[in-house]
C-alpha cells in the first residue's frame, strides 16, 4: 500500500446516458469500490459517442489523475468507438488482437464470429487485456487508462480483474454524525470554522428529506484515524452546544 495519494477519474461514454434513455449505474459502484482500495475518485464526466470529444476528455483526465476508468462504447455496433478513440489519444494503431479472438472462441463457434462481433477484438497496440468472464470480449488497459464495458455486471467483473494491477493508497476513515433536528442554517457557520481548524480532514453536511421531515448528517473523512476522531469530537461538541442553547431549532 502506498502512502501517496492515488487519484482517479471516470469517463462515461455514450449518447444513451446523455439522452436519459439509460440511467448510469456504474459511477457510484466504481466510487465505492475505489474508496475501498484507498483511491480517491476526484472527477466523473459523461461524453457522447463522438471521437474528438472522447479524445479531448482523455487527454485532460489521464494527465490529471493516477487512473482513468472509462465505461461504455466497446460493443459490436458502429457507434461503439471507444477503442478507436483511446488508440487515437495515445497515438497508436488498432487492430484485431489474436488473444481476444481466442477468448471469444471460448463462447462462440468460428462461424458465429460475425464482423460485428469481431469489432470487439480490436485493441490498441500495446494494451493489456482486462478479462471479462461473463461475455468473454475483454476490456483493456493502456497507460493509466482502464477501458471497461458499460453493462454494469460486465463492468464489475472487469473492475475486479483490473484492480489486481492498481496501486492502492491509504483508506479514508469515515465518521458519520447525526445532527438530528438541528438545521443546517444553525450549524453552518460553526461547522465552517471547525472545517478550517481541522484542515487535514474533509467535513461535509448532507441533508435528506424522509417521512416528511428533514434529516441532517455531518460526515468527517480523514486518512489519519486520530484526526478523524478529533474532528468528530469537535462536531459533536458543537451540536451539543447548539441543542442546549435554548434557541428554537
Amino acid at each position: 500500500m502506498s502512502e501517496k495519494i492515488i487519484t482517479a477519474a471516470i469517463l462515461v461514454i455514450g449518447d444513451e446516458i446523455l439522452s436519459g434513455r439509460t440511467k448510469d449505474r456504474n459511477i457510484g459502484y466504481i466510487a465505492e469500490y475505489l474508496a475501498g482500495l484507498g483511491i480517491d475518485l476526484r472527477e466523473a464526466r459523461v461524453v457522447p459517442d463522438v471521437e474528438d470529444e472522447i479524445v479531448a476528455a482523455l487527454d485532460v483526465l489521464r494527465g490529471r489523475y493516477t487512473y482513468v476508468f472509462t465505461t461504455g462504447g466497446i460493443g459490436p455496433t458502429h457507434d461503439d468507438i471507444t477503442a478507436d478513440a483511446v488508440a487515437k489519444a495515445f497515438g497508436v494503431g488498432i487492430d484485431e488482437d489474436p488473444r481476444v479472438i481466442a477468448m471469444m472462441l471460448e463462447r462462440y463457434k468460428a462461424g458465429e464470429l460475425t464482423p460485428a462481433r469481431r469489432r470487439m477484438a480490436r485493441i490498441p497496440a500495446g494494451a493489456e487485456l482486462v478479462e471479462n468472464p461473463i461475455s468473454k470480449a475483454p476490456g483493456f488497459r493502456i497507460g493509466n487508462v482502464i477501458v471497461m464495458a458499460g453493462v454494469p455486471s460486465v463492468m464489475q467483473a472487469m473492475l475486479d480483474f483490473a484492480a489486481k494491477g492498481l496501486e492502492t493508497g491509504q483508506r479514508m476513515t469515515v465518521e458519520t454524525i447525526e445532527a438530528g433536528a438541528i438545521p443546517e442554517g444553525r450549524y453552518g457557520d460553526p461547522l465552517g470554522r471547525l472545517a478550517a481548524q481541522h484542515s487535514e480532514t474533509i467535513i461535509g453536511s448532507y441533508p435528506s428529506f424522509l417521512d416528511g421531515k428533514f434529516k441532517n448528517q455531518i460526515v468527517v473523512r480523514a486518512r489519519d484515524p486520530a484526526k478523524a476522531a478529533a474532528a468528530r469530537g469537535a462536531v459533536e461538541a458543537m451540536l451539543a452546544e447548539l441543542a442546549g442553547d435554548g434557541k428554537p431549532l
